[in-house]
């Protein structure tokens, strides 16, 4: 976080709450209810379907005199002459320092005439005529982060919003300084609506630095949002703000990603290898790729880098999954990313300082099952062919890369899995293509908004347009499935459709006829033992022109839960784990923010020596496969939190919560909790802030034991 001293076409509902998953048991279930989902719809303003790509100024120029009209001209033509906007930039943007300090005598902001003698309009046009788009700055507060205290946006929203459109502005990024203790939230809803009232597509980046979970709010709000403070020039900064951003893969999605901040890369503080690895990590994590080193003066290998075509391709997937942690061991990291065409890419990165052999497996990163694999090297772009393994000679502080392609349909990965990440075996639709996590829209693909059936909307699912008939290949491995279905509220309450799911060709659950003017059914399907799933919707006898119908958090679970007996939960592995500082821990304290820097765990004066150690905001998820029946749980504030943070615990099974500790406080103590699990898919262990911000909010699952 940028201290203010530092140098360096509809929606109109709430968003309700999370959806409750059925387990399957063999019976379909088929209810009319009010569709619950949750609160975490991308926002809908048509920009960032994948993550943004361009420049920034700061990382390089802070608020030195090189930051001026010139240098950003320049910027705008090397993205033309150097092969930038082919590979896929887009934003030239500028940073602090561009306005005077002071608003002229009808509050308007003045951009420094020293700086940018023709204005921002004039140069606004000068990048539009490159074929790119222009972005600027601002903070939501009173004045912005440099130490020369430029005018923010606090209060000014509407005027400066209507100002930047006037200009041309295309995309703002929105600072968090002198902040006057306002609400964050407020804030930035305030910004990103009066964004919105301009008419102009405005790409919204929300700096707000991570201090208030922004992931758990900043969806319906902008397209990104910063989740660490600012990254600096170095490994440690890099690395330990890629840790950071790593467990909040399940907030990231088309139109709204995760912001790990801006690329160093290019800026010499680190080596060639330390940049690969900062580049490999941001495009597994679909983090925003904005160049921060003045390209003017850029090296060869500089270059080389930022333009890596396959590792572009990684980032700007169409299906807009932030890859997940598969292992972590010893400063050894293992991650996947699910890639549109059923392929994953695979990061082998070691943390540490000597040359060290790196290994995993198809089966680990979630595409096991095919005869052989093609695993294509990023970097060095050559092609071999492996039953399984993926391996490397990794040197330290360096990061494999690789695109790694089964050669048949393999079964989906154990846990729940979402339909829409799956690659389709076989597809047809009336109008337009399938959509994943979006409408069906118009005819093109790309052009839907967020699903939403009567006002609810969804966080993903697949839009399609009466008939349709999607295949999926299952491979025998699968448990259940699990969906609200409806017609999507752009059919403006016409239509009429009828839901089907198929299992190896045989009817599994039918929804009846739904219409435009009905809430959102729920339906299960029992997928046992099934090879092949279909996902059938037909016309509901009254014509095809309003049938756009939607598979609204559609999923499906696989796989086998833990085992007979009762289980340490820190010793079972987990799906995803996000902490909002430093990874979650097991068997000790949260710590600082490397992995296994914590304490023995202790609440109070009692200690534990099995336990997960978390700073709130967090979320951990296990798949139980319905074989488990209870959670029994110690919670409380870790004492390292010195008497200060105040959490709240949650346990959830299939999306209901089963436990809640209330507010807790280091005064608290001990509190025991008890959930019942018979039957779930899914458990969801959940912390969150008690109400005065996420500082020294080291929050205890103390001695879990899951039994099963």
């Amino acid at each position: 976080m940028r201290t203010p001293d530092a140098r360096p076409r509809r929606r109109f509902a709430a968003a309700l709450t999370a959806l409750t998953l059925m387990a399957g048991g063999g019976a379909l279930t088929v209810g009319l209810q009010l569709a619950t989902a949750p609160p975490a719809a991308a926002l809908d303003n048509g920009l960032n379907l994948t993550p943004q790509m361009g420049f920034n100024n700061w990382n390089s120029t802070y608020c030195g005199d090189q930051f001026n009209e010139a240098m950003i001209k320049s910027i705008a033509d090397i993205f033309v002459s150097k092969g930038l906007k082919e590979a896929g930039y887009r934003y030239v943007n500028l940073d602090d320092c561009w306005a005077l300090p002071e608003r002229d005598g009808a509050g308007n902001l003045v951009p420094d005439p020293v700086r940018f003698p023709h204005g921002i309009k004039a140069l606004a046009d000068y990048v539009h005529g490159k074929g790119l788009k222009f972005g600027i700055y601002s903070s939501a507060g009173s004045h912005t982060c440099d130490v020369k205290g430029f005018p923010g946006g606090l209060g000014h929203e509407q005027q400066d919003a209507d100002q930047w459109a006037a200009w041309g502005v295309d995309y703002l990024k929105y600072d968090n300084c002198h902040n006057q203790g306002a609400d964050a939230q407020t804030r930035y809803r305030t910004m990103g609506e009066a964004l919105k009232r301009t008419g102009r597509p405005i790409l919204y980046s929300i700096c707000e630095w991570g201090s208030t979970g922004p992931w758990n709010w900043a969806q319906p709000v902008g397209n990104s949002w910063r989740t660490t403070g600012d990254i600096s020039d170095t490994w440690q900064s890099m690395i330990s703000i890629a840790q950071a951003n790593q467990g909040l893969a399940n907030y990231a999605k088309p139109g709204a990603f995760n912001d790990p901040d801006m690329l160093e890369v290019g800026n010499g503080g680190m080596t060639g290898t330390e940049y690969r690895t900062h580049f490999s990590l941001w495009a597994q994590m679909a983090a925003p790729l904005m160049i921060g080193t003045d390209l003017r003066t850029a090296e060869p290998e500089t270059l080389e880098i930022l333009t890596n075509r396959d590792v572009i391709a990684v980032d700007q997937d169409p299906l807009g999954r932030q890859g997940t942690v598969v292992s972590r061991e010893n400063g050894l990291v293992v991650m996947s990313k699910p890639l549109a065409d059923g392929s994953r890419s695979v990061t082998l990165t070691n943390e540490g300082s000597y040359d060290t052999t790196i290994s995993t497996s198809a089966q680990a990163v979630g595409i096991g099952g095919a005869a052989s694999y093609a695993v294509r090297d990023l970097w060095s772009k050559q092609t071999s062919t492996s039953s399984g393994t993926i391996s490397a000679v990794v040197p330290g502080h360096g990061t494999a890369m690789f695109r790694v392609t089964p050669s048949s349909p393999v079964s989906p990965p154990t846990g729940m899995t979402r339909l829409s990440d799956l690659p389709f075996t076989s597809v047809s639709n009336f109008w337009g293509p399938v959509e994943r996590d979006r409408t069906n829209g118009d005819h093109l693909a790309g052009d839907g908004q967020t699903i939403t059936v009567r006002g609810v909307p969804y966080s993903y699912g697949l839009g399609v347009h009466a008939p349709s008939d999607i295949g999926f290949h299952l491979g025998g491995t699968c448990r259940n499935l699990v969906t609200d279905v409806g017609i999507d509220d752009d059919a403006y309450g016409n239509g009429s459709v009828v839901f089907q799911v198929f299992k190896d060709g045989v009817k599994a659950a039918d929804s009846g006829p739904v219409t435009g003017r009905d809430a959102a059914k729920r339906l299960t399907a029992d997928l046992t033992g099934a090879q092949e799933l279909r996902l059938v919707v037909t016309d509901g006898g009254d014509g095809t022109s309003w049938d756009h119908a939607d598979w609204a958090n559609v999923r499906i679970a696989c796989g086998d839960g833990p085992a007979a007996g009762t289980h340490q939960l820190s010793d079972v592995a987990w799906s995803s784990a996000g902490n909002s500082w430093g990874p979650v821990e097991r068997d000790m304290s949260n710590g600082d923010n490397q992995a296994h820097d914590g304490s023995t765990i202790t609440i109070g004066n009692a200690t534990y020596p099995k336990g997960l150690g978390v700073n709130a905001f967090s979320e951990i998820v296990y798949y139980l496969g319905g074989s488990c029946s209870a959670l029994s749980t110690d919670v409380g504030v870790d004492a390292e939190a010195q008497g200060r943070g105040s959490v709240s615990f949650e346990i959830y099974a299939d999306g209901t919560k089963v436990a809640d500790s209330g507010r807790m406080t280091a005064a608290s103590g001990v509190k025991h909790l008890t959930a019942a699990l018979a039957g779930a898919n899914e458990l969801r262990l959940v912390v969150t802030d008690g109400g005065d911000g996420t500082n020294s909010d080291h929050a205890d699952w103390a001695a879990p034991v899951l039994t099963c």
